[in-house]
């Protein structure tokens, strides 16, 4: 047996496993996690014994967030956007090529530097695993560069070179698809597990979508698609039928896009803190829920359209304006996400999962939907922080690793 570590007295421990506990989390009273060389040992009552020891001291104990959509790869500042927004300009994604162009412009090591700090913010935050798109880049060399700085932090890279048009391919919309399905995905295979696409007006049809993920899954890549985000489309129906593993914004759903993933085993993954920041309509994640479909919630971090790190916050505004109850809001955030990143071994805290865990200074989860905008977050174990096993530094262990693009998930 290796090197242990048991955080003792909890409260309120969540394995999100209901055979370990009462309800859909699993929830264990008057706890302990005991957890041996990153993988979870053993759960249950107060007392257990190993070589290291954290007192909870009655707080409440969950999995480590999974952050499913974020964009961090990137440079500049779009806060003048953000204002105007605030003061009635309407969202239209255009903002991503001032994006773009300050991206191409900054180097490898302030990029790097750049996200090391993000990831630091977000594992403060309780994120313990992290999905990263390219996407700023939007031609050959830069999307490659953008996946091979996320590579060192995370293995679920995913390659979105169909983020925009650049300014010089505008008005020839199907050349920058050839581009992206032939050269582009050719240099950006080797460093993704996952391929994207925005297919939205303004952004790309969904014959272009189509195009985009079909070229990807034949060069091995898992699937993802944003959809729906600025009006009902095709976006949910594309992702369902190519079998995407997630699709990402969901916030105008007809009653077919419901039923679509009902039946299916696409992710409906929700980005409140983008709706709060484009005033986007909140969706109803009460429909998808009640017709039997997975959730996730996910910070969408990016910007121009979602600049927060904080899981807390989007639990937050799904239980206040989604309609989701404080348990679905956290099973969003933990296996919900897992399920986005056809994860098993994250999201819970069960014998043989990974060790990701958040200590909250609050007695049970309800509070971080109670408490809003207060940092609940007392400690995170995982890869990226500094926990008593002795992870690694920032930008030396990668955050949240799995599986990469190609092996059995």
């Amino acid at each position: 047996m290796g090197r242990s570590l048991v955080v003792d007295r909890i409260g309120s421990l969540i394995t999100n496993d209901p055979t370990l506990g009462r309800g859909p989390l699993g929830i264990i009273e008057d706890a302990s996690l005991v957890i041996v060389d990153g993988l979870v040992a053993a759960v249950g009552p107060s007392g257990a014994v190993a070589d290291e020891r954290i007192d909870a001291d009655g707080a409440c104990v969950l999995p480590g967030f999974v952050d499913s959509h974020t964009h961090l790869v990137f440079a500049g500042d779009r806060s003048e956007e953000f204002t105007t927004r605030m003061a009635g300009q309407p969202y239209d994604g255009g903002g991503i090529r001032v994006t773009t162009e300050a991206t191409r412009r900054t180097d490898t090591a302030e990029l790097d530097r750049l996200l090391g700090l993000r990831l630091a913010e977000a594992h403060r935050a309780g994120t313990t695993t992290i999905e990263i798109k390219s996407g700023y880049g939007l031609d050959v060399d830069h999307e490659v560069r953008s996946l091979e700085v996320a590579g060192v932090h995370t293995a679920e890279t995913t390659f979105l070179g169909a983020h925009l048009v650049p300014a010089e391919y505008q008005g020839r919309t199907d050349d920058y698809v050839d581009l992206v399905c032939g050269a582009m995905l050719d240099a950006a295979a080797p460093h993704a597990r996952w391929i994207d696409a925005f297919c939205e007006e303004g952004a790309f049809d969904v014959d272009q979508s189509r195009a985009v993920l079909e070229a990807g899954r034949a060069a091995g890549l898992g699937l993802r698609l944003h959809g729906n985000q600025l009006g009902e489309g095709p976006g949910v129906a594309l992702a369902v039928e190519c079998g995407c593993a997630s699709v990402d914004h969901c916030t105008h759903l007809s009653d077919a896009d419901v039923d679509a993933l009902a039946g299916s085993d696409t992710v409906a993954t929700f980005l409140p803190a983008c709706d709060f920041s484009t005033r986007q309509p909140y969706p109803d994640a009460r429909r998808v829920i009640d017709a039997g479909a997975t959730v996730a919630i996910a910070s969408n971090c990016n910007p121009g359209s979602s600049y927060t790190t904080s899981i807390q916050f989007c639990i937050a505004l799904a239980v206040r304006d989604m309609h989701m109850t404080i348990d679905e809001a956290v099973q969003a955030v933990t296996v919900g996400g897992a399920a986005a990143l056809r994860r098993s071994d994250v999201g819970r805290l069960t014998p043989g999962s990974a060790g990701h865990a958040v200590v909250l200074d609050a007695p049970s989860h309800h509070h971080l939907a109670y408490r809003p905008g207060v940092p609940l977050i007392r400690q995170t174990l995982g890869p990226l922080g500094t926990s008593p096993l002795g992870t690694s530094p920032l930008g030396t262990s990668p955050l949240g690793t799995g599986p990469r693009a190609g092996s059995p998930t």
